[in-house]
C-alpha cells in the first residue's frame, strides 16, 4: 500500500504541538456548538484530504496544457481539467475557471473583464444585503468603479425590479450584478437578464451563498440568463476555501486572462483537487437531499422564531439563511450575537434594511442552515433550536448555561466529524 504523505496530526504535533493544540481546539468548537453561520459548512474528510495533500507542492501557472512550469503535464493538468469538466457538468456551463482563491477574487476577475476602471456598476446595496465586493467605498469595487446601488423595498424588503430597471436606464451601467451576502428571497434572473438587455449591460451573478442549491436542484440556476457566474465553493456547495466562475463562449478567453495573469499567481492545486471532490459529491443522488434538508431546516427555524414574536427580514426565506430583526427584545445584533454564543449556538450580527444602528452594532442576526443540514438535523430539531435561541436571547445568565448543556446534547446525537474516525460524504447528512 503506498504511503499517504497527507495530513497527520501525529507529525504536526511533534513539530508543533502549540498549532496542533489550536487545530484539535478548533475540531472541538465545530463538534461541541451548534454552527449557524450562513457562510460555513463542514468539508467531508474527502475534500480534506486533497486539499492537505502533496499537490501544495506543485507550482502551475498558467492552464491546463500552456503552463509556464514544467512537471504539470502527468498529474496537474488532468486533475484541474477534472475540476473543469466537473464544474461544467454540475452547473451547465460552457466554460469554468477553477483557479480563484476566494469570491472576492473571483469577483475580481470578473470586474476585470468587463470593465475599466471609472464605468458604471449597478449592484446590490451593502446595508440592503450586497456584499463588500458590489461596491463598499473602501473596497476595490467602491474606489475603483462608479457604482450605483440598488436595494430592497421598505415596506416588503424584497428587491424591486422596476426600480432595478429605473437605475439601469437613468445610469447605463457597463456591468450589472446580481447576487447578495444576506437577502433570503430568490432572485428572478430573467427579469435582471431583460434589463442587461435593454442597457446592453454585461449580467454578473455572485452566487456565492446559494449556488450548493442550485448543485442540488432546489434553487434556479443563474447559468442559462446571466454573462457571468461568480461562487465560492466552501459554503452551501460543501468544498474547500476557493471560488469558481462560470461563463459562456463569449467572455472564456477575458475571464481566464483576467484571473491569470491579470489578477493571480500560481494556481492552489491542492484546493483545485478538493474543488473536484466536492463537485463529484454534488452528482450523488444524496446531496439533492441535503440541499432539500437544508431548505427544508432553514425554515423550520424560521417558522418557529416567528411563532415566538420574532420579525424576520422580507417575511421568510427561499434560501439557505434568514436575518432576524432582534431589536423587539430590547438586543442589539451584537448583544445578541454574544448571548447565544454564551448558549452555544454560533451565528453572526448582522444589518438588516434600513438599519438604524452601524454594521459592527446592528439590529439583526443572521442564521444559516447548511452545516446542521450536513450533520442531518432536519425540521424537528432546528424547530427545537428555534426555542432554544429564544430562551437563551431573552433568558438569564442560568437560562443560557442550561441551554448551552442542551445544545451538547443535540450536536452530540448529530456529530460533524464523529470521534470514530472518518467517514464518507454521504454519512454527513
Amino acid at each position: 500500500m503506498t504511503t499517504f504523505w497527507g495530513p497527520d496530526l501525529d507529525q504536526l504535533r511533534d513539530t508543533d504541538p502549540e498549532v496542533a493544540d489550536g487545530v484539535l481546539a478548533e475540531l472541538h468548537r465545530q463538534r461541541t456548538k451548534l454552527q449557524l453561520i450562513a457562510s460555513e459548512n463542514f468539508a467531508s474528510p474527502a475534500v480534506l484530504a486533497a486539499q492537505g495533500s502533496v499537490l501544495t507542492n506543485k507550482y502551475a501557472e498558467g492552464y491546463p496544457g500552456k503552463r509556464y512550469y514544467g512537471g504539470c503535464e502527468e498529474v496537474i493538468d488532468p486533475l484541474e481539467q477534472l475540476a473543469i469538466d466537473r464544474a461544467k457538468q454540475v452547473f451547465g456551463a460552457d466554460h469554468a475557471n477553477v483557479q480563484p482563491h476566494s469570491g472576492a477574487s473571483a469577483n475580481i476577475a470578473a470586474y476585470f473583464a468587463t470593465v475599466a476602471p471609472g464605468e458604471k456598476v449597478l449592484a446590490m446595496s451593502l446595508p440592503h444585503g450586497g456584499h463588500l465586493t458590489h461596491g463598499m467605498p473602501i473596497n476595490f469595487s467602491g474606489k475603483w468603479f462608479d457604482v450605483v446601488s440598488y436595494g430592497v423595498r421598505e415596506d416588503t424588503e424584497v428587491i424591486d425590479m422596476d426600480e432595478v430597471r429605473a437605475l439601469a436606464l437613468e445610469h447605463r451601467p457597463k456591468l450589472i450584478i446580481a447576487g447578495w451576502s444576506a437577502y433570503t428571497r430568490q432572485l428572478d434572473f430573467e427579469a435582471f437578464r431583460a434589463i442587461a438587455d435593454e442597457v446592453d449591460a454585461v449580467l454578473l451573478c455572485d452566487a456565492a451563498h446559494f449556488i450548493g442549491l442550485v448543485a442540488g436542484g432546489v434553487h434556479p440556476s443563474p447559468v442559462p440568463y446571466c454573462d457571468i457566474v461568480t461562487f465560492t465553493t466552501h459554503k452551501t456547495l460543501r468544498g474547500p476555501r476557493g471560488a469558481i466562475i462560470l461563463t459562456n463562449e463569449r467572455w472564456a478567453k477575458a475571464i481566464d486572462k483576467a484571473v491569470f495573469p491579470g489578477t493571480q499567481g500560481g494556481p492552489l492545486e491542492h484546493v483545485i483537487a478538493a474543488k473536484a471532490v466536492a463537485l463529484k459529491e454534488a452528482m450523488d443522488p444524496s446531496f439533492k437531499g441535503y440541499a432539500q434538508r437544508i431548505l427544508d431546516d432553514i425554515r423550520a427555524l424560521s417558522d418557529g422564531l416567528i411563532a415566538r414574536g420574532y420579525r424576520i427580514v422580507a417575511g421568510g426565506t427561499d434560501t439557505h439563511l434568514l436575518l432576524a430583526d432582534v431589536t423587539p427584545r430590547g438586543l442589539t445584533g451584537a448583544e445578541a450575537e454574544s448571548r447565544l454564543d454564551a448558549a452555544g449556538m454560533v451565528l453572526n450580527k448582522n444589518a438588516i434594511p434600513f438599519d438604524r444602528h452601524p454594521p459592527a452594532v446592528a439590529s439583526g442576526i443572521r442564521a444559516g442552515a447548511s452545516c446542521v443540514a450536513t450533520q442531518g438535523m432536519g425540521p424537528g430539531e432546528l424547530t427545537e433550536v428555534a426555542a432554544l435561541m429564544d430562551r437563551a436571547l431573552t433568558g438569564s445568565d442560568d437560562d443560557r448555561a442550561q441551554v448551552r448543556g442542551l445544545i451538547g446534547e443535540l450536536v452530540a446525537r448529530f456529530p460533524a466529524y464523529p470521534e470514530a474516525g472518518p467517514v464518507h460524504a454521504e454519512t454527513m447528512g
